[in-house]
């Protein structure tokens, strides 16, 4: 059964509140998953599984998919739409509130994320996996194409950012398809883009994470402002003090937060640490 009739059968409305754009060309959706890199014994969690378009495409390539879903009203069409496969198991839940401990239950030899994310809420999704997952190998996502674009950007560039730098931190993201807006239904108001972000814990093994968000948030709190005068700011330190460091560090006293790599700002973050700086989230982490 085509979806739209499967969403008629049911009389199911798209609810712009949960922001819901389902993709139904089934080629694409075998591309996306071509794309992620899925094979027959790994195990997949999708978040927002619509009518469970995407699901069927990971489910026949799949080991197992665990799928997430808040909509209530979707129940009976995803148990019509996946009654073929016994490789999903759909949970009606906000992934947001669950905790990150039953997320990665029986997951602990690790796992791909692939989701069609509402835009409204995609950056904090992936920060739950980025910043709180143990056992996430991969994600792969599509988002709204600017999104993908300030995701996988490089540094000195006008998409890269905050976001840019913390994904560098454990991984390395790459936009690997466009998606116009016309394929989906129903039709959003901006072209999307699958980005798939490659896990790495170790990329940069013994940098405290908390100072090196904080450091982020310094940097680009204000990107009118030099990085000098940011962490001058932020931090109370003295001009001499800081671009003193900057230099030590290779950094040009001018530079602005963009210019920096990963690598950039986990030698600033250690070098702050050395500098006797006390970090907010640190300090109240106890560290």
């Amino acid at each position: 059964m085509e979806i739209k009739q499967l969403l008629n059968k049911y009389g199911f409305y798209f609810k712009k509140a949960f922001g819901q754009n389902f993709l139904t060309d089934e080629a694409l959706l075998d591309e996306i998953v071509t794309l992620s890199g899925v094979q027959k014994d790994d195990k997949v969690i999708e978040i927002g599984c619509g009518a469970g378009t995407l699901t069927r495409a990971i489910a026949k390539q799949a080991g197992s998919v665990t799928g997430y879903e808040i909509d209530l009203n979707l129940r009976e069409i995803l148990a019509d739409s996946l009654e073929d496969f016994d490789n999903v198991n759909i949970v009606f839940k906000d992934v947001m509130k669950v905790s990150m401990a039953e997320i990665e239950k029986g997951l602990e030899s690790g796992y791909t994320v692939v989701a069609n994310l509402p835009y409204y809420i995609t950056t904090p999704i992936l920060m739950r996996f980025i910043e709180d997952a143990k056992y996430v190998k991969k994600l792969v996502l599509t988002v709204q194409k600017e999104v993908a674009e300030r995701f996988s950007a490089k540094e000195n560039t006008s998409d890269y950012g905050s976001i840019t730098a913390a994904i560098n931190l454990v991984g390395y993201a790459k936009t690997v398809k466009i998606i116009g807006r016309e394929m989906f239904t129903p039709a959003p108001n901006v072209d999307s883009a699958v980005v798939v972000i490659d896990i790495d814990r170790d990329k940069f093994k013994g940098v405290d994470k908390l100072c090196y968000r904080e450091v982020l948030k310094c940097a680009f709190g204000n990107r009118r402002k030099t990085l000098c005068n940011n962490i001058m700011q932020t931090f109370k330190l003295s001009r001499d003090v800081v671009e003193t460091a900057l230099t030590d560090l290779g950094i040009d006293k001018l530079a602005r937060g963009e210019t920096l790599s990963a690598e950039s700002f986990v030698k600033l973050t250690d070098k702050l640490l050395s500098l006797g700086v006390v970090f907010a989230k640190s300090k109240k982490a106890g560290k």
